[in-house]
């Protein structure tokens, strides 16, 4: 194996070491258009070394989330607010270590152009809990998505 090679499959190992809860297209694309339905995908790894129990996502202003795939193995729940739009959803389920869940839902985006803050709150069976939500962005940083 050449030493380029060898070098790809290590910086590749790195950034799948650093990777944090993030909110991303069904693509992988962290830009969409105006208005759009897109599905979106919730990627959320275990980093410690006890399982992950719970994820709660809070909608950006302007979302409107449509439907969830199901994912095995979890419950979800939803709060919605007084004009029956959801604004938290939560999972509870395992994702034992150096595992990771993706949870995948459709929403329409905003009629406007915004960067949407995803906030994304990890819980971990130590009682732990990951604030994936810019209180500490360079540790901890929400996920972004640029509508435009």
């Amino acid at each position: 194996m050449s030493t380029r090679i060898l070098a790809l499959l290590l910086a590749l190992g790195l950034c799948v070491a650093a990777a944090h809860a993030t909110v991303r297209t069904e693509t992988g694309l962290t830009e969409s258009r105006v208005g759009a339905s897109e599905t979106y995908r919730l990627n959320v790894p275990t980093e410690k070394a006890v399982n992950t129990t719970q994820v709660r996502l809070v909608v950006p202003a302007g979302v409107a989330i449509t439907r969830f795939q199901v994912t095995p193995g979890f419950v979800r729940t939803v709060k919605t607010n007084a004009d029956g739009v959801v604004t938290e959803v939560t999972w509870r389920g395992t994702i034992a270590p150096q595992e990771y869940a993706r949870f995948f839902f459709q929403a329409r985006n905003p009629e406007q152009a915004a960067t949407l803050s995803w906030k994304v709150y990890q819980t971990y069976a130590d009682g732990s809990v990951v604030l994936w939500d810019d209180s500490d962005p360079e540790q901890t940083p929400a996920s972004k998505t640029t509508v435009k």
